[in-house]
């Protein structure tokens, strides 16, 4: 097989979500359909008129030591638990060029962030209010840039083929998913590490999304807050954590005797340019996006039996996507499980697509469809356009090769959609 058309595959997964420090919590949360929403127990919280998040379940600095945890912003912490994890889960039992079976000129990083440190921006620019030019900690611009968690990913396994952050809303941590497949497939790599991760849960992003009106303010139903597709949502819930994934060619995992997880597919990428928050109301800058997908890859649409689905749970995104799959897809529509997992996660904003990911990977692997809670009463345009996983887990195809899509969206019209397919 050339190097310029190698087929990918998944060896590894990590992650640390508001339903569990780990990959293996966080997938029976979503089956179990458990909320991971809770409401803002800080101090600023009593202003805002949003006072619902979805944090992490475990804290970053119970598996990371404090002393580095200190000099990481909260959203490289969170990247880091989930690399770790992953890495370790590959079958990786070291470093790159320390004993792990893999070139280091190999090894890449793809970890994207769609706000990066910016909790560390604020909380250093507020000490340097208060408190003084020498207060400001000297590790703030390696913490606060964007690439950092990407920069600390690739530090930890030893990348050398290349370490990059794209940034694109909430569409970074899929576009950084789709980049690492590329990566590999051309031949620039054998390894790579890649997902999205994200730690947003302050007062500005809050304050500034809830005075946008994209959040939601059902402060008195944590739980019940983030509901796609039922006819009373009214905004995304903001959750953070990271989701990652470590992909490999086939090849190289073989060779090596590793678990495959999927095949990934590939990447269908567009964009909207219709305007810098709404979406496009007919959905055709997904259908582009979608029709890339099966143009670029060797995807048959009847193979496609599952999707999780960006659905944030706003009155115009959540439909968008679907007319978009029904233009694409027609009635095969009919046969395909949709989950929107975030009404148990909230929004990881750029973290969203790892996180995503990772269930649609498991979703693949256990042949089981998550449910979408909350949606009590379905909107019709939802119901007449797909088949929404309401209630209870389902189960998938137990036959033959089954695929499922993971799509993500963001600010400023960025499409991505990824695909993955069983082994």
């Amino acid at each position: 097989m050339s190097s310029t058309n190698r087929t990918v595959v998944v060896t590894g997964i990590g992650a640390t979500t508001p339903l569990g420090g780990d990959a293996a919590s966080t997938w029976e949360g979503l089956v179990a359909g458990r909320s991971g929403v809770k409401p803002l127990t800080q101090e600023w919280a009593a202003e805002q008129a949003v006072r619902i998040a979805a944090p992490v379940a475990v804290e970053p600095t119970e598996v990371i030591p404090r002393p580095q945890a200190r000099r990481l912003d909260r959203s490289a912490q969170f990247a880091l638990v989930a690399a770790k994890e992953a890495w370790a889960d590959a079958g990786f039992e070291a470093k790159a060029g320390e004993g792990a079976d893999v070139d280091p000129d190999r090894l890449g990083a793809v970890i994207a962030s769609g706000i990066g440190g910016v909790t560390t921006l604020l909380d250093q620019y507020d000490v340097l209010k208060e408190k003084g030019v020498r207060r400001v900690s000297p590790h703030t611009v390696p913490m606060l840039m964007p690439n950092s968690p990407s920069a600390n990913v690739g530090l930890f396994v030893g990348a050398r083929a290349g370490v990059h952050t794209p940034v694109s809303a909430c569409a970074s941590g899929a576009e950084a998913i789709g980049y690492a497949i590329e990566m590999i497939r051309t031949g620039r790599a054998d390894v790579v590490v890649a997902g999205g991760t994200e730690a947003a849960i302050h007062p500005l992003p809050i304050a500034a999304f809830g005075n946008m009106m994209a959040m939601s303010k059902n402060n008195d139903d944590p739980q019940g807050a983030s509901r796609p597709y039922d006819v009373a949502r009214d905004g995304f819930v903001l959750g953070e954590g990271a989701g990652v994934i470590v992909l490999e060619s086939a090849e190289h995992a073989a060779r090596r005797g590793a678990r495959v997880y999927a095949e990934a597919v590939g990447q269908g990428i567009s964009a909207d340019s219709h305007d810098i928050v709404q979406p496009e109301p007919e959905g055709r800058g997904i259908s582009h996006a979608l029709q890339n997908l099966l143009e670029r890859t060797d995807l048959n649409p009847a193979e496609i039996v599952h999707v999780n689905a960006h659905a944030t749970s706003t009155p115009a995104g959540d439909i968008a996507e679907l007319k978009a799959l029904r233009k694409v897809f027609g009635d095969d529509t009919d046969h395909i499980a949709v989950s929107a997992t975030k009404s148990m996660t909230g929004h990881l904003l750029g973290g969203a697509g790892g996180v995503e990911t990772v269930a649609t990977v498991l979703a693949l692997y256990h042949r089981v469809a998550p449910p979408t809670i909350n949606v009590e009463n379905i909107d019709p345009e939802a119901e007449a356009n797909a088949d929404v996983v309401r209630g209870e887990a389902r189960k998938l195809p137990v036959d033959g090769r089954i695929a499922a899509l993971n799509d993500s969206f963001g600010f400023g019209g960025h499409n991505v959609v990824l695909a993955f397919r069983t082994v």
